[in-house]
């Protein structure tokens, strides 16, 4: 199906992310922003085109297409080769060319900020991503929804994996037989993280001790991964009697993703790790209730320590032979969005937020047990979208 930018519920939906954009750049000294990274053209547009994205802080957004010529023919859309004709290109349309223009630092490599830097002659640049992490950081009912969505298919997933283990199975073939369960529902089988220190496939599995080897990544959990080339993750071991699985596997059915974590067991586990499991979800419980708009992100983040203190198990939370400084993040159309909920975050909440919460343990000799979902943030608190169980169930 073609795009068609003209239709009234597309413009309805991106005049809204737009208008979230436009009021980023007011405190800015930033005329315009040309975006080319694939989030936020998706962002903008609400499809994946290579090409560019020109906002102006007036508020017109015209989207340069270098392919697929697949678009639907509209004020606010042309074709083009090359980012040097979109100069000429405005002038034709009538549009003042800038004299500072944002460009996404962040997610371009050195070679492409270079050369956009070039494209206005004179123009000065500077950095948008700020602009573009905080319009993306509160979503709109329609993004909103399509994450509801998400939970949906990600749950009904969960709720099938303990169905999908077999006897001496290695948690890599635990891993394969649940991205195909996910795939079937309709997962699009990516995970689009951000920044250059992330990697990952469609998520981890990680299976007793393997909890415990540290990742040079910025998640909760390491793990050995198969390669040198991706540590993190299943490992390959065959998952013991005694220890726990974590299942950390993403969703992703249509462009924006839920993060989720549920803990299974192989036969009976130690005392300590029920212990750690049910105090990830008394502080989910206690989060869902206190986390209102208007507090400090980092009140979240010293909230948990406060019950992990009280419960004594700081020497297990959120890893053991590393330790994160963080119990959870923003998600959307990337899984680790702003903000990061950490001890020094001072954002505040705002309604509209969609949060990853996952305090989580290692406990040695057992593996990693914790909960982790996904919430929107109400008026009066947190809305789970990533509604499944959350107690251990044993796998055999």
């Amino acid at each position: 199906m073609q795009p068609d930018f003209q239709s009234p519920e597309l413009r309805h939906q991106t005049g809204l992310r737009l208008r979230r954009v436009v009021d980023g750049m007011a405190s800015t000294g930033l005329d315009t922003l040309l975006l080319a990274d694939n989030a936020n053209v998706f962002y903008m547009s609400g499809r994946y085109y290579r090409g560019y994205v020109y906002v102006t802080r007036t508020g017109k957004c015209i989207y340069f297409i270098i392919h697929p010529d697949i678009f639907a023919p509209a004020d606010n859309v042309v074709s083009i080769r090359k980012p040097e004709q979109i100069p000429s290109e405005l002038t034709r349309m009538g549009i003042d060319l800038p004299h500072v223009v944002g460009l996404e630092y962040d997610a371009l490599s050195y070679s492409e900020v270079s050369r956009l830097a070039k494209v206005f002659g004179e123009a000065v640049s500077a950095d948008c991503s700020g602009v573009m992490r905080g319009a993306r950081m509160v979503k709109t009912p329609y993004e909103i929804e399509l994450m509801r969505i998400d939970g949906v298919h990600q749950s009904a997933v969960y709720e099938r994996i303990g169905r999908l283990y077999r006897r001496d199975m290695t948690d890599l073939e635990f891993q394969v037989e649940i991205e195909r369960a996910l795939r079937l529902e309709g997962c699009l089988g990516y995970t689009r993280v951000a920044g250059r220190l992330m990697e990952i496939n469609m998520g981890s599995v990680i299976s007793g001790d393997n909890a415990d080897v540290p990742s040079p990544y910025d998640f909760a959990m390491g793990g050995a991964g198969q390669s040198p080339s991706l540590p993190g993750g299943a490992d390959g071991m065959t998952m013991k009697h005694g220890t726990t699985v974590m299942v950390d596997m993403n969703g992703n059915f249509n462009g924006y993703q839920t993060d989720m974590t549920r803990v299974w067991s192989v036969g009976e586990i130690s005392e300590e790790a029920l212990k750690a499991h049910e105090c990830s979800r008394r502080i989910l419980r206690a989060l869902e209730r206190e986390t209102l708009p208007g507090v400090e992100i980092r009140s979240l983040y010293d909230r948990a320590m406060e019950i992990v203190r009280e419960e004594g198990l700081e020497r297990y939370f959120m890893g053991h032979n590393r330790q994160v400084a963080f119990i959870g993040h923003g998600v959307g159309i990337e899984l680790n969005e702003q903000p990061a909920i950490t001890a020094r975050c001072r954002q505040i909440v705002e309604e509209g937020m969609t949060l990853a919460l996952e305090p989580k343990f290692v406990i040695p000799g057992t593996g990693a047990v914790g909960v982790e979902n996904t919430y929107v943030v109400r008026a009066d608190g947190l809305e789970c979208l990533t509604v499944c169980p959350e107690e251990i169930k044993s796998l055999i």
